[in-house]
């Protein structure tokens, strides 16, 4: 890996300590502007707490910097534990870091993303879908057509490999012969490799699961995507309404929802995002999104 890489690991990720306090996405980006912003030093050395508040930062905040930059031990024996459970680290510097998401969600890009299983499945083309736990029959059937009909077609499904239509989908998916990305909010390591699939973790390989990382990761699912396809949600509550409506503010992906005849999708129609039904997925690269939303 390169210093810089190195750096992102450092700032970014608990490196497996549960008391470690990295950056988060929001400070990575502003130390980012900060240094953009900033004139270049005329020597190479290390970084001292007097650069970071010539940069506008207080002593505590650049000592914090200085500290987590400076923990390289911890840094080279997490990435050794990483090799051994067969988890490789893409920092936003790596070559094979998805340009396509790092486009899409400029500095609020994931710092790191953690990989285990068949990178090259992230050079190919991919549609999203998210959607409820507990899912009605009709909405089952729409994400299982998704995930079939992205074998069929050849893209790549990228899900979160929740209860519900995130494993309805990658099942029909892999049953239909193709590959799926799952994005997760829990333990990386602790997933069994399996063929065509690959498993992304933002942030570290061994955290366990928090309703803040679950929703954190929907940004990545949707971002990875070229479409973004909705089987359920409930209107104003839960991941998958509050990743679909940012979506369709931040423009990262084409929405298309089932319609279902539900409130929420009813709603989310009315902020850009287009209502299909089973038919109309036969031809995935055909579908376009509304000229603009309500945003």
């Amino acid at each position: 890996m390169t210093d810089r890489e190195c750096g992102f690991l450092l700032l970014g990720s608990q490196l497996g300590d549960p008391d470690r306090h990295p950056l988060t996405t929001a400070q990575l980006r502003d130390l980012a502007n900060r240094v953009a912003s900033a004139d270049k030093p005329t020597e190479d050395r290390e970084l001292l707490p007097a650069d970071l508040r010539s940069l506008g930062y207080g002593q505590e905040m650049a000592e914090r910097i200085v500290h987590l930059l400076g923990e390289t031990e911890r840094l080279h024996w997490y990435l050794n534990r990483g090799k051994r459970e067969g988890c490789v680290p893409l920092t936003r510097l790596s070559e094979g870091y998805p340009l396509a998401m790092r486009k899409r969600l400029g500095l609020d890009s994931p710092g790191v993303l953690w990989a285990m299983g068949d990178l090259s499945i992230l050079e190919k083309p991919r549609i999203a879908l998210v959607g409820s736990r507990e899912i009605r029959e009709e909405n089952a059937a729409f994400a299982a057509r998704v995930g079939a009909e992205a074998a069929l077609q050849g893209y790549v499904l990228v899900s979160g490999n929740a209860r519900g239509a995130d494993r309805i989908a990658q099942t029909a998916c892999l049953n239909a012969g193709g590959q799926v990305i799952c994005v997760l909010a829990d333990e990386l390591q602790k997933q069994e490799i399996t063929e065509n699939v690959l498993y992304l973790s933002e942030d570290s390989f061994d955290l366990p699961f928090s309703a803040q990382r679950a929703h954190s990761r929907n940004r990545v699912i949707h971002a990875l995507g070229e479409k973004t396809f909705v089987a359920q949600c409930a209107s104003g509550t839960g991941g998958s309404w509050s990743g679909t409506v940012r979506n369709i503010k931040e423009n990262w992906s084409p929405v298309f929802c089932f319609r279902d005849g539900s409130e929420a999708m009813y709603q989310l129609e009315q902020l850009g995002a287009v209502l299909l039904d089973n038919e109309d997925l036969s031809k995935l690269s055909a579908l376009q999104s509304q000229p603009s939303g309500f945003f």
